[in-house]
């Protein structure tokens, strides 16, 4: 086989992986070692212009025919410059060995022998088998075999790869699943993993497992990647597949760039233009040398009694303009190099001390952790900033929603003219208390067991991908993984269609009072080309169901003809809702027949047992389903803009940055949010929208 096409791991035997010889789990950051640090780093400090020339200088001094001034004038500054730097390379390296070796040095329970035993994460092997304990780190990259939740499902949280900070759900297949925590049975486990070669993909994975005569494929659901945290799980059991090096975490981390600031550049072509106007000064000099040489110098030999054969004068004019490249050395302003890193130490202390960088909720002061900061900061012309929690709050509140043609919530500029009382929620025992809705006709309507509605509403408690749990108190809590789906099922929960639990195979949500279990048939998960979620259930009456939300952009084309009048209603709405600034999704719904879905369900069976081109043939049939859709309706949701990015934005154009924002939202919700945050102000007298899909296109709406 090919190693390096594909990775070949067998679970507990370390004879047959180490034929492969895949990295061991060690892990290093530091730039050198005690062999490397002399040359490395002093081939990096005599990149710097200044420090070259010195070395140079030095050289012409050792040779006694032109040396004007003795060699230690030179050496002794030179030495203690680089041996400043280099101690300050060297203590930097220090810190990241330490950290190296902390973590290298941590310990995981491994099984050897059936037994488990504690090592250190650097001894840790690819196909050995580990367990993880509720908030540890993963030592390497997983597949997830077994954990204390039921159906094998886990929690981890990704903040150290993707900065993300909710909780993502791993689950464990389920023929390991059920391995438990038996050790004798995990050390038997004699799976071999064929996937993948280590890559810096987080989101993807592709790898089947074979074991006892039968064969499973495994994708990222399945994977527990190193720098995670296993958060709301006492225990999980893992076989490592990526190892130190090959781990998706450190495959991410590139090598460290030599940035220089533009200060550096400009202090460098400085120094060059002096040492250029010092070299016509020794041509000058050295020319001068050789005529003086020529016409009198020869009249001192006769004086002198020199009588050791004639000199030539160009001689004595080369020798002399290296004489004075050494005597005039302090053109060269060298401490000037010595005055700016001083100058940067002090800006950096000053946005430490910065009163107005101090976070007092946190007590947190502004650290500068680069000398460099205040200029690097200075050269920034353009940012690119994300608008979903970096402008906004990431907390998304649920304001209105139009349901079969009918909007429903109040605008936002009614609330200021009439001073409406909330929807009172209290006679419900599981509700929000921190939801608030001020339309009474929506808990109306589903009094009077309005279908569209109740239908609206069970799409929202079933589609999504959230994970429920009681606390001590008996609450129901909600684990999101993103906050827009928190909004929506904690809506439904408010207006009386609560979900309670999920398993991989059910959903159990509590309509108006009472407990309905729903078949969950297929999970046809959400990504950025797809833009929608559905998910495909048999209700208890044995109806099967397909419940979809999506962008109204990708769900309106999905939609049977039938939806024509609906359609236009529902999209007006929708331009309503995005004009204030709305997070907007799109609701629907369509019955499946029996029979057409178990033929969907085998195809689908078998595009994921496939190897070759298995996402391409996923997606063509996840198409084929979601079409012929009927609309329900929309949803809007609010995301509030942080504190200060107003006043921050404002000043940032003031200082001549160009700033860009990225969106997913439509285009109206990012006109409104542009107004809304000062990025579009009114004294712009047009807003440009290039609507072009390729260069040609926009070129020629820019002109």
């Amino acid at each position: 086989r090919d190693c390096k096409m594909e990775r070949i791991v067998k679970a507990n035997d370390r004879e047959y992986n180490e034929k492969f010889q895949y990295a061991d789990n060690r892990i290093h950051t530091s730039k050198y070692n005690i062999l490397t640090f002399l040359p490395i780093n002093l081939f990096e400090q005599f990149q710097r212009v200044a420090n070259a020339y010195f070395l140079c200088l030095l050289i012409l001094q050792l040779i006694p025919e032109i040396s004007s001034l003795t060699w230690f004038t030179t050496i002794v500054p030179l030495v203690l410059v680089i041996t400043m730097t280099a101690v300050k390379d060297a203590t930097d390296d220090y810190f990241r060995h330490k950290s190296d070796n902390q973590v290298n040095n941590r310990q995981s329970e491994v099984l050897i022998d059936s037994k488990l035993q504690n090592e250190k994460w650097m001894n840790v092997k690819v196909g050995d088998i580990i367990k993880l304990e509720n908030n540890q780190f993963v030592a390497a990259d997983l597949l997830l075999l077994s954990s204390s939740e039921p159906h094998g499902l886990c929690y981890v949280e990704t903040a150290e790869l993707d900065g993300e900070t909710n909780l993502k759900v791993r689950h464990a297949l389920s023929v390991t699943s059920e391995l438990g925590a038996d050790t004798n049975r995990l050390a038997r486990f004699d799976g071999i993993v064929v996937c993948e070669v280590p890559n810096n993909k987080l989101d993807k994975f592709m790898g089947i497992l074979s074991w006892k005569d039968s064969k499973h494929s495994l994708n990222n659901e399945k994977i527990i990647l190193r720098g995670c945290i296993l958060r709301n799980t006492s225990w999980c059991f893992g076989m490592v597949i990526f190892a130190g090096p090959d781990t998706k975490l450190m495959q991410n981390s590139g090598k460290t760039k030599f940035k220089r600031t533009s200060i550096d550049r400009l202090m460098n072509t400085l120094v060059l233009w002096i040492f250029g106007f010092l070299i016509c000064l020794g041509i000058i000099l050295a020319i001068g040398n050789s005529i003086w040489e020529s016409q009198i110098g020869d009249q001192f030999r006769t004086f002198l009694f020199w009588n050791e054969g004639e000199k030539s004068s160009v001689f004595s004019g080369f020798l002399t303009f290296w004489s004075y490249i050494i005597i005039l050395n302090t053109v060269v302003p060298i401490s000037l190099y010595v005055s700016v890193e001083v100058i940067r130490l002090g800006h950096s202390y000053f946005i430490n001390w910065d009163r107005k960088m101090y976070y007092s909720r946190k007590a947190t002061p502004a650290e500068a952790r680069t000398t460099t900061l205040n200029e690097e900061l200075g050269q920034i012309e353009y940012i690119f900033s994300d608008k979903t929690g970096t402008l906004t709050q990431n907390i998304m509140t649920f304001k209105r929603c139009s349901i079969n043609g009918r909007i429903y919530g109040k605008r936002h500029s009614c609330f200021l003219l009439t001073k409406k009382e909330p929807v009172d929620f209290s006679v419900k025992s599981q509700v929000d208390r921190e939801f608030q809705f001020f339309d009474h006709n929506l808990m109306e309507s589903i009094k009077m067991g309005d279908p569209k509605v109740h239908e609206f509403l069970r799409v929202l408690a079933l589609c999504h991908t959230v994970m429920s749990e009681e606390n001590s108190a008996g609450e129901l809590i909600y684990q999101v993984q993103s906050p827009d789906e928190g909004a929506l099922v904690t809506a439904a929960r408010n207006f009386g269609f609560i979900f309670k639990s999920r398993t991989p195979e059910t959903i159990t949500i509590e309509e108006l009072g009472t407990l309905v279990t729903y078949q969950l048939l297929a999970f046809l998960d959400f990504n950025n080309t797809r833009k929608r979620m559905s998910v495909i259930v048999r209700n208890p009456e044995g109806q099967i169901k397909l419940y979809s939300k999506g962008a109204d952009t990708i769900l309106f084309e999905k939609l049977h003809p039938s939806n024509e009048v609906l359609l236009s209603l529902t999209s007006d709405h929708l331009s309503e809702f995005a004009g204030e600034g709305l997070r907007t999704l799109a609701i629907a719904y369509r019955d499946l027949d029996d029979k057409y879905f178990k033929e969907w369900h085998k195809m689908l069976e078998d595009a994921n047992a496939a190897t070759e081109e298995r996402d391409e043939r996923i997606a063509g049939l996840y198409e084929e389903i979601e079409r012929d859709l009927m609309l329900l309706g929309a949803t809007a949701v609010e995301d509030k803009l942080q504190e200060g990015v107003i006043e921050t934005v404002a000043s940032l154009s003031l200082a001549n940055i160009k700033i860009w924002v990225l969106t997913g939202d439509k285009q109206e919700t990012a006109i409104n949010i542009g107004y809304a945050c000062n990025m579009l102000t009114d004294d712009m007298n047009d807003v440009f929208v290039i609507a072009g899909n390729n260069a040609v296109e926009v070129r020629e709406e820019l002109r």
